[in-house]
């Protein structure tokens, strides 16, 4: 049953978006999101809003006020996340910190672990990565082998990662290291480690759409304290699949499937409309609204998840059925968009090529790696034939 509804809810949705509309610059409105600049590249108008929505909690809606968040319902969070979406806004907090490590540190952590990291994270003060794959274990993640030794007085980290987003920006790695090298799952345990600290090297990957948002990362005699440690020793594999849990969610949520302008509004001012003011390519009006048919299912079925999981922390495999979804459907927006813009879709430079038409193709480009980060396609279509659907591991007998 929901918790906030009804006339209540109706006067918040007026309350939130007269909020928004008197604090969002409007000069940020509809930027593509490989446009939001990260903490060494923010605009004035990005550190106002920045710090208006630290003010106002609004960063992490749903978390606890006594960290810094907003202490709304998950009801009241989602209209404030519509009126972010319908003023062309966005969550400057956005990042590993909300969307997925501070969600499972405030399940894990201590006490004294959430009030020294949750108020800084809600803030954007801190940017966080996150240390889980490595060259040698990327599909089979519990075969990791990236040491932590006790040294009695701190913990020692040694070993590498790769495709750490982030990494060359961050102030803080949760990790998943080897901490019993007899055990495979049971060996693992969630350690934070300080990236500001000479044994921490990163070294960005430059990827096809021209950015480096992934790193190989590399620890030597890395230095993590005792209580750095989410979790209890040896049983770090429980929290790094809650954590995941929480990432695959927000892979399937609204950012992941692109941001700006819907494909309706690019199709009407690029291909144009016909005298009942529909797009004027009935093949291309078809298939846009099946896909914004999908994308609206996507967003119900997302909303009935988060009911339906409200208090259970166990890990669940519902989100790779979202996780695959709203991937698919961000792939399938960022080919319709190049369809739309024609020849203007694929530009890379130039003056003849507006901001959205280069960040279109780079969107695309970039795009195409969301069905493999995060647990591949494959991956989470095995994770759901095995764990919603109950069907034999065929690897078993074949």
């Amino acid at each position: 049953m929901a918790d906030f509804g009804g006339s209540d809810l109706d006067a918040f949705r007026t309350e939130a978006r007269d909020w928004v509309e008197a604090n969002f610059p409007k000069s940020l409105a509809n930027q593509p999101m490989a446009m939001i600049p990260g903490a060494e590249a923010q605009t004035p108008d990005h550190q106002l809003w920045k710090q208006r929505m630290a003010d106002k909690g609004w960063g992490a809606p749903t978390w606890p006020t006594q960290y810094g968040g907003g202490g709304l319902s998950s009801p009241q969070a989602r209209v404030v996340q519509q009126e972010i979406d319908r003023a062309g806004a966005y969550n400057p907090m956005m990042g590993m910190g909300t969307s997925m490590f501070g969600p499972t540190l405030l399940e894990y952590g201590t006490e004294a672990q959430k009030q020294r990291h949750i108020p800084p994270i809600v803030k954007g003060e801190l940017r966080w990565c996150q240390g889980y794959s490595e060259p040698g274990a990327g599909s089979d993640l519990a075969s990791l082998s990236t040491k932590c030794v006790d040294m009695g007085d701190h913990w020692k980290i040694d070993g590498s990662k790769i495709w750490t987003s982030g990494a060359q920006w961050a102030d803080w790695c949760f990790c998943l290291v080897r901490t019993d090298t007899s055990k495979k799952h049971e060996g693992i345990s969630f350690v934070l480690i300080n990236m500001h600290q000479p044994g921490v090297e990163t070294r960005p990957i430059k990827l096809i759409a021209g950015n480096s948002p992934f790193c190989e990362t590399f620890f030597t005699a890395a230095r993590a304290e005792k209580d750095d440690m989410v979790g209890p020793l040896n049983g770090g594999w429980t929290v790094g699949k809650r954590l995941l849990q929480h990432e695959r969610s927000g892979q399937g949520g609204a950012r992941m499937m692109g941001g700006g302008l819907s494909v309706d509004e690019l199709a009407k001012k690029y291909v144009g409309v016909d005298a009942k003011g529909r797009i004027a390519d009935s093949d291309l009006r078809t298939r846009i609204a099946r896909h914004l048919i999908d994308a609206k299912a996507h967003a119900l079925t997302i909303q009935r998840a988060l009911t339906e999981a409200k208090g259970n922390i166990n890990p669940s495999a519902t989100t790779s059925v979202m996780k695959n979804s709203g991937t698919w459907i961000g792939q399938e927006k960022a080919e319709l968009t190049l369809e739309i813009m024609g020849h203007q879709g694929l530009g890379w430079e130039g003056d003849e090529f507006t901001r959205d038409e280069r960040e279109a193709v780079r969107g695309w480009l970039g795009g195409k790696a969301t069905t493999i980060f995060g647990g591949s396609q494959e991956i989470q279509s095995n994770i759901v034939s095995k764990r919603i659907l109950g069907l034999p591991d065929t690897t078993q007998n074949g």
